[in-house]
């Protein structure tokens, strides 16, 4: 097996791992925010190294051409999406959940 096919699987099973990590946080993250966070850089980071994976073993074709332009798609909508969503999302009312709470705060759970 060629040292790029190596290369190539390598990269196609990190980003299968990182979107899988991505897809974990999403369902564990407490709220809306952190959660399109995750999905954000999964988005970008996983699609990332799986086309580059692809890339190395369609090599210089057509096929390799239109992997990089989809790679320039979704490297303009997906931070455009995720923008979006959370601009409405704070319309909407949402906040963030915060994890600390100010010196003399009294928490909802000791009422």
């Amino acid at each position: 097996m060629p040292v790029f096919e190596i290369l190539a699987y390598t990269l196609i099973f990190a980003g299968a791992a990182f979107c899988l990590i991505g897809a974990i946080g999403i369902l564990r993250l407490p709220d809306v925010y952190s959660r399109m966070h995750s999905a954000g850089v999964t988005d970008t980071l996983g699609a990332l190294l799986v086309l580059l994976g692809l890339l190395l073993l369609a090599g210089f074709s057509l096929a390799g051409a239109k992997l990089l332009l989809i790679q320039a798609f979704l490297w303009v909508a997906s931070p455009t999406a995720t923008h979006a969503l959370a601009k409405a999302a704070r319309r909407g009312g949402v906040y963030p959940q915060s994890g600390v709470q100010a010196p003399g705060e009294i928490s909802s759970s000791n009422h």
